[in-house]
């Protein structure tokens, strides 16, 4: 899912001069990824100050906390590892007397599986991760996985790929016709093979690239839809396409950590976020939905219909909502996924 708005280095370092300073809120997000009007306006209204500090991906940030002393209060995970923040015992309930607009969450967004009820977490932003393409380069058919994991001569050494494990690795699991969670050892070993063989081709793994594809330097890739709204808004030969073999669905979700040092001002910019206008925010930045109902209302034009919002029809069935999986496929999948990055 981005880009650092007030990075201190007292929060990376865990130092308690940041951690304790009264009116403040560090939260750790995906980079690129907060709109510095949102901090703004939560700043006037409150007083509170918002430091932001980034990471690249979900395994990153779990890490992160895991080793203690990081001085955070809220953080970013997307839906498939919100049950392991939670079981490991990461995050905190959301406060009812101070986070009391969730009503303000579209229904379908309330009772997730992830979260039941919406006891831990609210909506930050949610969309989808399909293929990017310099239709200028490539001028075939772009809903296609393939264009990454066996890609044309006149895109190779010119693509980038997230490197988020769970996409990366959803996006090859459905190319071979199998389930996010499969345990079937012929597709895992398709997999492992197509991605070892796709990656000699792949010019970087980079999360933060919409300023590389903009001026040229990548011609296709595996991003996200709303990057790829950035990037198509600032250079219009790049299009988004929806793998027909199928693309992960995703949303990303505020929390506040456990051992948040600024707790009662984490719970505030959480409750904040969930009125529609702040929401709004949030999507005219990043360019995605939001799940907070009534913020269309608020939301830039270039957000109506766009084809990396609005998706055609007949791939809509494509989409797929990820789950956590066991750990012993989590595992294979770890081990697949290292091999790749070596």
């Amino acid at each position: 899912m981005k880009r650092t708005i007030a990075l201190a280095a007292a929060a990376l370092m865990g130092t308690t001069a940041l951690a304790h300073a009264e009116g403040v809120v560090n939260l750790y997000n995906w980079g690129n990824y907060t709109s510095p009007e949102l901090l703004e306006r939560f700043t006037e209204e409150t007083g509170i100050t918002v430091n932001v500090t980034d990471f690249d991906s979900n395994d990153t940030a779990l890490a992160r906390i895991r080793q203690g002393g990081h001085g955070f209060d809220i953080v970013v995970p997307s839906d498939t590892y919100i049950q392991t923040w939670i079981t490991e015992g990461l995050l905190q309930p959301l406060d009812p007397e101070i986070v009391t607009a969730r009503d303000n969450i579209e229904p379908v967004f309330v009772d997730v599986p992830f979260d039941p009820g919406r006891e831990y977490t609210v909506p930050w932003a949610w969309g989808t991760t399909g293929v990017i393409v310099d239709t200028s380069v490539f001028d075939g058919d772009i809903n296609d996985a393939g264009l990454i994991l066996n890609p044309p001569a006149e895109l190779q050494g010119r693509i980038n790929v997230i490197p988020e494990m769970s996409d990366v690795m959803a996006l090859a699991i459905y190319y071979h016709g199998g389930e996010r969670c499969t345990t079937d050892r012929d597709v895992l070993r398709a997999v492992r093979d197509t991605l070892l063989e796709a990656k000699p081709h792949w010019l970087a793994l980079d999360y933060g690239a919409v300023d590389s594809y903009v001026a040229g330097d990548f011609a296709a890739g595996l991003y996200w839809n709303g990057a790829s709204m950035r990037v198509r808004l600032q250079n219009d030969s790049f299009a988004y396409g929806y793998p027909v073999t199928g693309y992960p669905l995703w949303m990303d979700n505020a929390a506040v950590l456990a051992d948040a040092p600024n707790r009662d001002n984490a719970m505030q910019f959480i409750n904040f976020i969930l009125r529609p206008e702040n929401a709004a925010l949030i999507s005219n930045f990043a360019r995605y939905s939001n799940g907070i109902t009534g913020s269309i209302e608020y939301m830039d034009d270039v957000m109506r219909d766009a084809p990396e919002i609005d998706v055609p029809a007949e791939l809509a069935a494509a989409g797929r909502w990820g789950q956590a999986c066991p750990q012993d496929v989590n595992d294979i999948h770890t081990q697949i996924w290292t091999e790749v990055l070596q």
